[in-house]
């Protein structure tokens, strides 16, 4: 019995040590993971509407619901919208610019952990260069990837909910800001 206790009282003093050095790595790394994160966020809005500017995050709470994308002289370029949406293995962020009659732009998928070579074409041309010039009306002609069913329409249903979901707010942002 004090065998067992002992035994017991080292394993619990490992996992206690273990826990601390865990949480001093993560105290150590969550900012810099956080900047990480926020440079390639900005890059990608770059990516996703070359033509603006500068950029205005809207947000709900903490969160950003939406970006306002500005040209050169201040007028509303257009929006840039993060979508997320559940593939076949894990959750898939997207970013889409939106020009001002609501039609994408460019789509930019932000993190993804698909099955390499098949998910994973997700990210290719070839699926996210269909979106371009696609308005709501026109979403049912971005086609799935064959052997990639799950993980493309999650992009395509998250993009296209989340711009049904803003719409209104969209529309009356650019009333507003012209």
């Amino acid at each position: 019995m004090k065998e067992m206790l002992k035994y017991g009282f080292i394993l619990g003093l490992i996992c206690f040590l273990a826990s601390a050095v865990l949480s001093v790595v993560n105290a150590v790394t969550e900012p810099q993971i956080k900047l990480q994160k926020e440079t390639e966020e900005n890059l990608a809005l770059k990516e996703v509407m070359p033509e603006a500017l500068n950029f205005k995050p809207k947000f709900e709470g903490e969160k950003v619901i939406y970006y306002t994308a500005y040209n050169n002289v201040g007028e509303i370029n257009g929006f840039i919208v993060k979508a997320e949406g559940k593939g076949y293995s894990f959750v898939i962020e997207a970013m889409a610019g939106l020009n001002p009659k609501l039609e994408i732009t460019n789509v930019k998928i932000l993190s993804q952990n698909e099955t390499p070579g098949l998910g994973n074409r997700i990210m290719k041309d070839s699926f996210l260069s269909q979106f371009k010039g696609k308005g709501l009306d026109s979403f049912n002609q971005v086609q799935a990837i064959t052997g990639a069913t799950i993980s493309s329409r999650a992009v395509i249903n998250s993009i296209g909910n989340k711009i049904s979901e803003l719409k209104n707010q969209l529309l009356e942002e650019l009333q507003h800001g012209r």
